[in-house]
């Protein structure tokens, strides 16, 4: 008998890659060996490209489109858009057994393919603040012994050596936290958002030396705040600066030094810069 979640999985996967514009074929081949519906739990699936209604889905093929699918709609949790996660992992240009931190981990979705991506070798470690959520995640990701699951918040403690940082909730600020945590090379990727706003997935990078990291907006996103990395004084400036616009000309992120002409965003102690580093 056909499988038809496989069959699914491969259209959507192709879709996905496609209209990320995915670079890394690897990325399409993950999407298409992870079933949605193994962390969406039990029919009916309450889907939506936002708003989620009280109408449920029990139609397999609607996990597959490019939607959200609700992990707690009443808390207003969903498990991301794919075609945003996929956009997002393809910059972080992941290599197998690599080690990545994954902040905002949900119910295991976009876990299980960073796993994928980073290999048996590779290290997955994905906190999730909502006790009841990581239970979800630890169970979904039992067959994934490369992935750890922790059932706490990834802003307030040292995090473990990192070559990337994926985090799937807005902060207003680059959380000095995970800048430490990366190695030289290391990729830091996050929604740039004040809380109740709109926002930007910033791609910062560690250089091997220098106090400007290359980095730069990818893609505009809305995402819940995450909690511990919302300062609202920087989250006005910060809306301010992306109604001002200009963005997309920022390509550094500096720390210390006087106030520029080339600040985009000027927090405390750094800056986003339309300087290039370096």
């Amino acid at each position: 008998m056909p499988d038809r979640s496989a069959d699914l999985r491969r259209r959507y996967a192709a879709e996905i890659a496609r209209l990320a514009g995915v670079r890394d074929p690897r990325i399409e081949q993950a999407y298409a060996a992870v079933p949605r519906e193994h962390f969406a739990g039990p029919p009916p699936w309450h889907v939506s490209g936002g708003w989620f209604g009280a109408k449920g889905e029990n139609d397999l093929a609607r996990l597959y489109d490019d939607v959200l699918v609700a992990i707690d709609a009443r808390r207003g949790i969903n498990n991301g858009q794919p075609s945003l996660h996929a956009l997002s992992i393809d910059a972080l240009a992941l290599k197998e057994g690599e080690t990545i931190v994954q902040i905002g981990a949900g119910a295991g979705y976009y876990t299980a393919i960073l796993a994928r991506l980073v290999g048996p070798s590779g290290r997955v470690i994905a906190y999730e603040i909502e006790p009841d959520v990581a239970e979800r995640a630890r169970a979904n990701l039992a067959g994934y012994p490369q992935v750890e699951v922790r059932a706490r918040s990834g802003v307030g403690e040292a995090l473990p050596a990192a070559d990337c940082i994926y985090v799937n909730a807005a902060a207003s600020h680059p959380v000095r936290a995970w800048l430490d945590a990366l190695n030289v090379g290391g990729r830091l990727l996050f929604p740039l958002q004040a809380a109740h706003s709109t926002g930007a997935m910033l791609l910062v990078t560690r250089p091997a030396s220098g106090d400007a990291w290359p980095a730069r907006f990818l893609t505009g996103v809305v995402f819940i705040a995450c909690e511990g990395a919302q300062d609202a004084t920087i989250g006005r400036k910060l809306d301010e600066a992306f109604r001002r616009g200009g963005s997309g000309r920022v390509r550094s992120l500096r720390f210390g030094g006087s106030p520029s002409w080339s600040d985009w965003l000027r927090g405390d102690e750094w800056a986003l810069s339309t300087e290039a580093a370096g």
